[in-house]
């Protein structure tokens, strides 16, 4: 240790000011990529050292591959300098470098802030003269998978179809259906493309233009490999989480201070204000529950959540199937539709966090009954400032089975007097609760259920702070009351119960932190922030503005600038932090906004003369035919039926069309441009299908026997859930740099 004291390594800022970029930029990776070529990484500064003889690889005059295309097939490849002179960027990857996992997209995000912004270098590719980038373009393409470049998905070509059909294989051509597998014994024998990959799966593949179906060549002759790319998601919980706000968003950079306070400190964290924390004080109104969100989280749907008559029918109908209809004892509150919610802004007071509504905290305690079914025991309403408006003990109508004391605090002797009843609490808040009335809670779905009532205007503290692995997940009531109001609630968890009264107030004073601080308090946002916002923080020259530096010549360290194109409407989300936002109808347009973005418009009308920095689009019309895009989530879809899938020829035509989009893309790119490419997840199809079918359980399970239920969920199809989720989770990627 003695020895190794003093030494240390170079900050960001010493790599990105070491001389000529050359030995600064290069990762482990590179290194060994360099190593292995026997080239001398610093233009003739370094001495290269070997060691004894026997000790030398065997395989040392082996060439390392280069596992990114760095230009030579691209249309500008020859002609790229950047404005230092003769110094080309390019990535490489070294063969003998044995990958520790397969790739993230937190790695190709890793990447692009490396090479426009101040991240760290890469550990799985080095990137010579990163400086030298210009621009970057980040695609993303649902429904291209590594099956297609496999063999696994048959990409038919006319030829081959009318070859199958000459030996009697009509049939078999008209049932390859999207996803499926064609067996060797019904190809004719050149259907199939193998690819041979290397003994590590995380390595990128060779693509070999010779081996892949026609529909792929394009991106063939402008990428060397395919890299495996995992989604991010939960394996324990069979979760996909989203590929976009993988890349769209970035962890925001902890101070010092911070990792140390963190690191002496035990039990829950309470939450830290980052540097660059504003608040945003916002109506409670922003956090109303949507539709999706209730469904998402079983609650029973009021009919004022639907517009037409058609939508109310069906609530109806699975309201009957379900059993909570008012012949079974439910009641709805009196709201006909949700304009009936709305307040005038001449009613609402400047600055008004109620936003002119009556703002109820609710909690309930529950005991088990003889029938497995949760019944209400107990029930606090509490006002905006806290006070109590109504507390109650309740006598259920059902024998009860256990009295859950633990949890709850009723006891048979609490209960023996009272006369209560679920009706009267009905009644009670039938008169309380109105149309502009905001119901607040923790998982109030429970609650509702208890006391077997809808109201179409809930603030779920559940919601509005997301758990940080995501959904189903939720965090608890007692955990985020110590981490964002540092209080203990709860204490008699497990013995005396819990005080139905101080949840209450927690949920509230909850739901205030959030009106004050904004909507990405309580979230994984709070931690994070847009990709554009961090770019925009980024120079052109790659740091920090020096403090020398003048007004008059700090227009070469402006921020960079960013572009997002897609489908549909793009300036919310995502795109409000973007300079640009370019709404498309069909992936021939995204390539031209592309275009538009990269180089900017002829004119400088909207997009100034050399475009924007960085580039986000995605092209989708490969993924609405696989049926990838789910627009009617948990919506009057059946999860014991498949939708139909389109033919292999249909999808051959698409990808096809696919790949030369791409390839156009790339064509069009200047100079000294980082691409990247991601498809975002595998196929999530039979993911979803099977997530349909548990929640479709449990809804059944809640109301029916087990010899009763039409979907019955076991450790076999749980295992099922895990694999189709694994199965989605791998993702592929591509990475060149023109």
């Amino acid at each position: 240790m003695g020895k190794n004291k003093n030494r240390r390594k170079r900050s960001v800022s010493e790599l990105q000011d070491a001389e000529d970029g050359a030995t600064a930029n290069v990762g482990v990776a590179g290194t060994l990529a360099f190593l292995k070529d026997g080239e001398d990484p610093s233009s003739g500064d370094w001495t290269q050292v070997e060691g004894p003889a026997s000790k030398r690889r065997k395989n040392k005059n082996k060439k390392s591959v280069a596992a990114v295309d760095s230009g030579e097939k691209a249309q500008h490849g020859e002609q790229s300098k950047d404005a230092a002179g003769d110094r080309k960027p390019s990535l490489k990857f070294a063969e003998m470098h044995q990958l520790q996992r397969m790739l993230k997209l937190i790695d190709l995000q890793e990447l692009l802030l490396y090479c426009l912004a101040d991240g760290p270098g890469p550990r799985w590719v080095s990137v010579q003269h990163h400086g030298a980038i210009q621009k970057a373009v980040v695609l993303m393409v649902p429904g291209l998978e590594k099956a297609m470049f496999t063999g696994e998905i048959w990409l038919p070509e006319v030829g081959e179809v009318a070859s199958l059909k000459e030996f009697g294989l009509e049939d078999v051509v008209d049932a390859v259906t999207d996803g499926s597998v064609l067996k060797d014994k019904a190809s004719p024998g050149h259907v199939r493309y193998d690819i041979e990959n290397g003994p590590d799966d995380y390595l990128p593949i060779t693509l070999n233009k010779s081996k892949l179906p026609a529909s792929l060549w394009p991106l063939a002759d402008k990428f060397e490999h395919m890299w495996p790319v995992k989604t991010p998601g939960d394996d324990k919980m069979a979760r996909l989480f989203s590929p976009l706000s993988a890349m769209l968003t970035s962890a925001i950079p902890k101070s010092q201070e911070e990792k140390q306070l963190e690191k002496n400190m035990k039990g829950v964290k309470p939450a830290l204000h980052q540097k660059t924390w504003v608040n945003e004080r916002t109506p409670i109104t922003r956090y109303i529950a949507t539709k999706e969100d209730l469904h998402d989280s079983d609650y029973v749907l009021h009919p004022a959540l639907f517009s037409s008559d058609e939508e109310k029918r069906g609530n109806e109908e699975n309201r009957k199937m379900a059993k909570t209809t008012e012949d079974d004892g439910w009641k709805d509150t009196i709201v006909k539709d949700l304009a009936e919610g709305a307040v005038s802004e001449k009613q609402i007071q400047k600055g008004s966090i109620t936003a002119g509504r009556t703002v109820l905290a609710m909690d309930c305690e529950m005991c088990l009954a003889e029938d497995e079914e949760y019944v209400l025991t107990r029930i606090s309403v509490v006002g905006w400032d806290g006070e109590v408006i109504l507390d109650e003990y309740v006598k259920p109508d059902k024998p009860i089975k256990d009295y859950l004391t633990q949890f709850s605090g009723i006891t048979p002797e609490i209960l023996a007097s009272v006369t209560t009843s679920l009706a009267d609490i009905q009644g009670q808040l039938l008169e309380l609760v109105h149309a502009k009335s905001i119901l607040v809670g923790h998982s109030l779905e429970s609650d509702f259920r208890a006391i077997k009532m809808t109201h179409p205007f809930v603030v779920d503290t559940s919601i509005i702070y997301p758990h940080p692995r995501g959904p189903p997940l939720k965090s608890s009531l007692k955990w985020l009351a110590q981490k964002y109001l540092s209080r203990e609630i709860q204490k008699g968890h497990g013995s005396r119960g819990h005080d139905s009264i101080e949840d209450a107030r927690a949920t509230l004073d909850l739901v205030k932190q959030k009106c004050e601080r904004g909507p990405k308090w309580g979230s994984s946002d709070a931690n994070t922030e847009s990709i554009f916002k961090r770019l925009s923080r980024a120079t052109r020259k790659g740091r920090s503005v020096p403090a020398t530096v003048t007004s008059s010549s700090s227009s070469q360290y402006s921020g960079k600038t960013g572009a997002i194109i897609d489908h549909g409407a793009v300036d919310k989300n995502f795109g409000s932090m973007a300079s640009h936002c370019i709404g498309c109808t069909n992936d021939a347009e995204v390539v031209n906004g592309i275009k538009r973005a990269v180089l900017g418009d002829p004119d400088g009308a909207v997009i100034p003369g050399g475009g924007v920095d960085y580039t986000w689009a995605r092209l989708r019309e490969l993924e609405i035919l696989r049926g990838w895009r789910n627009e009617n989530r948990g919506h009057d879809r059946s999860a014991l039926e498949q939708p139909p899938q389109p033919s292999a020829m249909e999808v051959a035509a698409c990808v096809a069309r696919t790949a030369k989009h791409i390839a156009t893309i790339r064509e069009s790119l200047p100079p000294c441009t980082l691409l990247i490419i991601y498809s975002g997840t595998g196929d999530p199809r039979e993911m979803a299908r099977m997530q349909d079918l548990h929640k479709n359980f449990k809804k059944e399970y809640a109301t029916k026997k087990w010899d009763q239920l039409s979907v019955k969920w076991t450790d076999t199809e749980q295992q099922a859930l895990r694999t189709a989720t694994g199965v989605a989770r791998k993702g592929i990627g591509f990475v060149c740099v023109t």
